[in-house]
């Protein structure tokens, strides 16, 4: 029951939440989610690819076609490329991490589980260039239970942490390579380097009852038999979708058994079987349990005290960072990248000594731009410069949005595959 012998554990304290990566910094763009889009789901991964072929791995070359630079120490870069999907355009930011006035941060609609426009968050936000980020919850199977747009991986920004990882079981998109999992992140630590790395949700509930693991942070799948937290940074959406599927399958049934526990200042105010919506006051903080973690939820009463600590823990201490797979380590491609199916898609890479930060998107699905697959992403990435990186949402979500010197506006300046902007959960926004 994962720890929870020593506790039959507890709701959550709404404000002692100690974060250690990841700041809310104005949470920009409005409005109501758009349509669900076509049938690729959320990204490239999520549409019936085409089969591997022959020469898959890698492109042939990197040509670039045309440069601006948007602020010193920022270059946007058109370039041309080819794979088995034959000649593929694409747009490249090069980011120089320690050049004065230039920073990297999250871009984010209102809400965890609230999708916006890569240019509309841009824009909020006042960030000279940006693409979309991880792959999120955009469509759903389960009867009744609306997708909540919320995104797979971590999120931090301004050190403070957001979000943690869905059960790799949980997430939408290709295939993950061996040894990686939906905690891997790219990001900026407070170093004011770029890296790849892993962060991993620590937290725990304490009650008069003990003890307990908290197993998930603002995240639209919790583990079978854990408990989670949702804070007012989550919205107004419908928590119930955290209690379906397993770790192993996204699809699988939602559990019957659930509890939620609402935590006001400190101090448990409701329980609850059934999971609930609606917005969470700052000041409180809503216990989710299923199975074993509702069992123990279910023995908290009102008026108990309660305190809950979490923090997003790894090697590298972020300032920010977003969820995506690894495709390139040491320069090298990883073994077991998906060579199926060319599409749009779109990556983050840092350079070797950590000072650079490299955000490509490659077009598709069009006359003009037949994509990559991901494998040949991962040596596109390793042309351009980047010895690590990661894999982002793809297919209609890729976006690539820019203010160039003396625009008053970040404007899309790819050719997404929907034919417009597809909203998404979230994004990686340069500022200067």
């Amino acid at each position: 029951m994962r720890k929870r012998t020593v506790a039959v554990a507890a709701a959550l304290s709404a404000a002692v939440v100690s974060t250690a990566v990841l700041s809310t910094a104005a949470m920009g763009t409005a409005g109501a989610a758009p349509a669900p889009p076509a049938a690729d789901g959320a990204g490239s991964g999520e549409r019936r690819a085409a089969p591997a072929a022959p020469g898959a791995a890698a492109v042939t070359d990197l040509r670039y076609t045309s440069a601006l630079r948007l602020s010193p120490g920022v270059v946007a870069r058109t370039f041309e490329t080819s794979g088995i999907g034959g000649k593929a355009v694409g747009d490249l930011l090069d980011v120089d991490l320690r050049a004065p006035h230039v920073r990297v941060g999250l871009l984010h609609p209102d809400a965890i589980a609230q999708r916006a426009t890569v240019s509309g968050m841009a824009n909020a936000q006042h960030a000279i260039a940006g693409v979309n980020g991880d792959f999120f919850n955009i469509s759903e199977t389960h009867a009744g239970v609306p997708p909540t747009g919320s995104s797979s991986g971590p999120e931090v920004d301004g050190g403070r942490a957001l979000k943690a990882a869905v059960p790799d079981g949980q997430r939408f998109g290709p295939a993950l390579p061996p040894g990686t999992s939906t905690r891997d992140v790219i990001g900026v630590g407070t170093d004011r380097r770029g890296h790849v790395a892993s962060l991993r949700l620590a937290g725990t509930v304490r009650s008069r009852l003990g003890t307990m693991e908290l197993d998930g942070l603002n995240q639209y799948a919790l583990p079978v038999g854990g408990v989670g937290a949702f804070t007012s940074d989550w919205g107004a959406v419908s928590r119930q979708r955290a209690v379906c599927g397993t770790d192993d399958a996204r699809n699988d049934p939602c559990s019957t058994d659930t509890a939620e526990v609402a935590v006001r200042r400190g101090v448990v105010t409701a329980v609850s079987d059934t999971v609930g919506a609606g917005a969470i006051p700052k000041d409180t903080t809503v216990l989710v349990g299923r199975d074993e973690g509702a069992a123990a939820l279910r023995e908290l009463r009102a008026g108990d005290r309660v305190k809950v600590r979490y923090r997003l823990t790894g090697k590298v201490r972020f300032r920010f960072a977003v969820g995506g797979f690894p495709i390139l380590r040491g320069g090298r491609p990883l073994d077991g990248l998906d060579t199926a199916g060319p599409a749009p898609r779109t990556a983050a890479g840092v350079s070797r000594d950590g000072r650079h930060l490299y955000l490509a998107v490659v077009d598709g699905r069009s006359e003009t731009s037949g994509g990559v697959t991901v494998a040949e992403l991962a040596s596109l990435l390793a042309r351009a410069g980047a010895s690590a990186a990661v894999n982002l949402d793809g297919g209609g979500s890729s976006a690539f949005v820019a203010r160039g010197p003396g625009e008053a506006s970040a404007t899309v300046r790819n050719v997404p595959s929907d034919g417009a902007e597809r909203a998404v959960a979230n994004g990686i926004g340069v500022f200067s």
